[in-house]
C-alpha cells in the first residue's frame, strides 16, 4: 500500500479525530506502532497540525467508520484519478569544491584501469561532464601534461561498492574493453619499503666478502690430500 503524504501529520489528525487502534494507524501511516503511542502520548511530534486524509481524498468516512467497528480490519487507501508523485532521479554526484581539482586525475585512472565504464558511468560515478572525459581521453586537456592517474575510491569522490557496482555493469555490456595487464599504480614513496641492512648501525660499504661454498669445498679436499 502507498504511504499517505505528510504521515505524521496524518497521524496525528486520526488519533485526535477518530477511535481507531494505534495498530491500525500504524498499518495505513506506515509508521511504528510505539511511534504512534508516543505521538498520542505527546512525547514526538509536538507542534505538527494534523492533516485530514478526508479532505485530501486519501480516505473515506465510511473506510474509517467501517475499521472503527473491528480493530482487526485495516483501512485502504481511496482511489483517486489524481497521478501519484513521481520520485525524482537523483542528477550527477555532488563533488565538494575541495575535490574537483582531483577529478581529472581520477578520470585518467578510471579511462587507464576501466575502460569498459562509458562516459555517463564516468560521470555518475565522480560528478563530471562528458566533454571533460573526451578532453583528458584525447590529451587535449589544458593540464593533460601533469595528470596523474589516481584512484578516485582512495580520494573520496566515489564509494568502492558503487565503483565495482558499475565495473560489473560494463563488463557484461562491453567484455572486450575490458582492460588486461595494466601495470599497478606505484606505491606512495612513504609506504615503499627500502631494504633494510643485516643489521642496525651496518652499512653496505662495510660488509666484508662473505666466503663462498666453493671456497669451503677447495679448503676441505686440501684438508684430505694432506
Amino acid at each position: 500500500m502507498a504511504q499517505p503524504l505528510m504521515p505524521k501529520a496524518t497521524a496525528v489528525w486520526l488519533i485526535d479525530n477518530t477511535g481507531l487502534s494505534f495498530r491500525q494507524i500504524a498499518a495505513f501511516t506506515e509508521l511504528h506502532e510505539l511511534e504512534i503511542q508516543a505521538i498520542a502520548d505527546g512525547d514526538v511530534s509536538q507542534g505538527i497540525v494534523g492533516l485530514d486524509p478526508v479532505a485530501n481524498g486519501q480516505l473515506t468516512k465510511d473506510e474509517i467508520a467501517r475499521c472503527e467497528k473491528d480493530p482487526r480490519e485495516f483501512l485502504k487507501m481511496a482511489k483517486t484519478d489524481l497521478p501519484r508523485p513521481r520520485a525524482q532521479s537523483k542528477g550527477a554526484r555532488y563533488t565538494p569544491v575541495s575535490k574537483r581539482q582531483d577529478r581529472p586525475n581520477a578520470i585518467a585512472w578510471l579511462l587507464k584501469h576501466h575502460p569498459e565504464l562509458s562516459d555517463a558511468q564516468v560521470c555518475k560515478l565522480i560528478g563530471t561532464t562528458k566533454d571533460t572525459i573526451g578532453k583528458i581521453r584525447d590529451r587535449t586537456h589544458w593540464n593533460s601534461a601533469n595528470l596523474t592517474p589516481r584512484n578516485p575510491v582512495t580520494m573520496g569522490l566515489c564509494t568502492e561498492l558503487d565503483l565495482e557496482k558499475q565495473v560489473v555493469i560494463a563488463r557484461s555490456k562491453n567484455p572486450e574493453k575490458i582492460a588486461r595487464d595494466v601495470e599497478p599504480d606505484p606505491l606512495p614513496e612513504e609506504l615503499q619499503i627500502n631494504p633494510e641492512p643485516d643489521y642496525p648501525g651496518k652499512k653496505a660499504a662495510e660488509k666484508k666478502d662473505e666466503p663462498k661454498t666453493s671456497d669451503y669445498m677447495e679448503a676441505a679436499e686440501n684438508l684430505f690430500r694432506s
